[in-house]
Formats: C-alpha cells, structure tokens, sequence
C-alpha cells in the first residue's frame, strides 16, 4: 500500500483511559462518552492499573485527582500523572476532581496536566470541548508532517 493512501484527513476512533476509584462515576463517565462520540474506552479504578496499560496506547487519559477509594495505599492521581508523564510524555492527561480549588489545579499543571475539570453536571461537556481541542491541534500537526514529507 502506497503511504500517500494514508490521509490524516480520515477519521479514526479516540482511544480514551478513563481511571476513577468511584465506580459510579467511572460507568456514567464512560456512558456518556460512548453515547456521544467514536471513541475506544478503557476503564481503570486505580492509577496503577493505567500504569499498567499504557503499552494500549491511548490517545487521552482523564484522571481522578484522589484515586483512594479502591486501594488506601493506592497511588494518587498526581502520582499516576508523574508516571505517565516520564514514560508516555506526549500523552495528555486531563485531571478530574471534585476539588474546586485552585492550588490543586495549579499543582497538577506544573505536574503536567493539559487541562483540570472539575466534577459537576457541565463537566462532561467541558472534557469533550478539551478532546476536541487536542484532536483539532493533532489534526493539524498531522496534516503539516503528511504534506512536509511530500516536499
């Protein structure tokens, strides 16, 4: 198959880790992502079960601020953010939390977030404007490197 047959233009399916120690939070976030896009979902109730699958190569991860419920010894989610960031660094990691804080977004910026949400009834709507967001700059970058390298 001739490379210029792969057009970045194509659409494919946004894989998605979805990682949430509350497990009703976990199912309903990923309804509502099955339910309103084409996306591939993975679900994780701690971080190091996300750790563990990284190899599945998500495209985005959303990630619980606590992740204590499952495990008390658990890593939390900047722990998990600091993980994913020194293997997988070009993976966006948005934070999730019911914290409305503003030191604790902060924090998790410097530690490398691309975005903090916080829990409430906008949030999903608020994390799909933020994958749009990264898919549409992708998108773009995609399309520059494709047409570069016929130059």
């Amino acid at each position: 198959m001739d490379n210029r047959s792969k057009n970045p233009l194509q659409s494919s399916k946004i894989k998605l880790f979805l990682v949430d120690d509350d497990a009703v939070s976990l199912k309903l976030l990923e309804i509502e992502f099955l339910q309103h896009g084409d996306f591939i979902i993975e679900t994780y109730p701690t971080g190091e079960l996300c750790i563990e699958n990284l190899a599945h190569n998500p495209d985005v991860i959303i990630l619980d601020y606590y992740l204590d419920g499952v495990e008390k010894n658990a890593m939390n989610g900047i722990e998990t953010l600091d993980k994913i960031k020194a293997s997988h660094p070009d993976i966006p990691v948005v934070m999730l939390s019911s914290q409305d804080k503003i030191d604790i977004a902060i924090s998790c910026m410097h530690h490398g977030a691309y975005d903090y949400v916080v829990k409430s009834e906008t949030a999903f709507i608020r994390l799909q404007k933020i994958i749009s967001s990264i898919f549409s700059f992708k998108r773009i970058e995609k399309q520059l490197n494709w047409y570069m390298e016929r130059m």
